[in-house]
């Protein structure tokens, strides 16, 4: 495939990413974050491992709890703790920090170049991000910042070694790995924490599908191979579209007006994702790395 549909393909998933504080507060039952995230993370998985019909090797199985981990566990229990600590604009700007963790990380772990494009867009689009979510009104708090820096922490290294660890498997049946070990390791901490589901609705289930089939199974699938083909310091900057698309979402489907601010804050944005993203050069695959 052409680099312009790698582009896209990997693109739609932060787009995809971004309906789902829209889904989450209209269609899933209040008060259920972890669970909501096990429904997510543990059926996508299971499917995609049947439809594949590939089980992880026993070498494998200690890194892709660690990813699991990274990208599904820690990554979306630190999510809901920020946005119920937080006021959603708060919670993406400092989410918004994952781009540069990842070329931090990236040049540390793959040796790829710090260029003062790829910063300048990381640095920028942070701006851009809280021109675009952050209101005048936002309250701090402790144990939320502490919780949406780590959630930006955990998906940009698991980011990183999901391109450093690359198994000889097709990058679908290597998402369907990562979201199950995800799901499992979220499933005893959600049944320890939180009461069982109250009977779901036709809405409730339509959104736990939305965000399984979609937000899970398919974004995922085309993030890891976005990474894989593109690298991890290329398709970070995609991220800031997610933040867009909520705000977007917002006006569109909620009626929400947009400021001359955030419509500023979403052309820096915009700017960002292709100066840190869709204008670099494709990336160089890393030399196999021995764990």
């Amino acid at each position: 495939m052409s680099r312009t549909l790698d582009i896209a393909l990997t693109a739609s998933a932060p787009v995809i990413w971004g309906t789902t504080y829209l889904v989450t507060t209209n269609l899933l039952p209040d008060g259920y974050p972890l669970t909501a995230a096990v429904l997510r993370a543990l059926p996508a998985g299971l499917v995609l491992m049947l439809v594949t019909r590939t089980l992880p090797p026993v070498a494998w199985l200690a890194r892709l709890l660690v990813l699991g981990g990274l990208n599904f566990s820690v990554f979306w229990s630190a999510l809901f703790i920020a946005a119920y600590r937080l006021p959603g604009g708060v919670a993406a700007t400092l989410g918004a920090v994952q781009p540069l963790i990842v070329l931090f990380l990236s040049s540390l772990l793959l040796g790829t170049a710090l260029t003062p494009r790829k910063l300048t867009a990381a640095f920028a689009g942070i701006g851009g991000v809280a021109l675009l979510v952050l209101g005048p009104q936002a309250q701090l708090d402790g144990v939320g910042i502490i919780a949406a820096l780590t959630g930006a922490g955990a998906m940009g290294l698991g980011s990183v070694l999901t391109r450093r660890w690359q198994p000889p498997v097709s990058p679908l049946v290597f998402t369907g790995w990562q979201l199950t070990a995800g799901g499992l390791l979220l499933l005893p901490v959600a049944l320890y924490l939180e009461p069982a589901l109250p009977p779901l609705s036709l809405a409730n289930t339509a959104g736990f599908v939305w965000l399984g089939l979609f937000g899970a199974a398919y974004t995922y699938f085309v993030w890891f191979r976005g990474i894989a083909r593109l690298g991890p310091a290329s398709v970070t900057a995609f991220g800031f579209l997610s933040p867009l698309t909520a705000v977007l979402l917002g006006w569109l489907v909620l009626g929400q007006a947009l400021s001359p601010l955030q419509m500023l804050g979403a052309a820096i944005v915009m700017t960002c994702v292709w100066l840190g993203g869709a204008s670099g050069k494709p990336a160089q695959a890393p030399a196999p790395v021995k764990v």
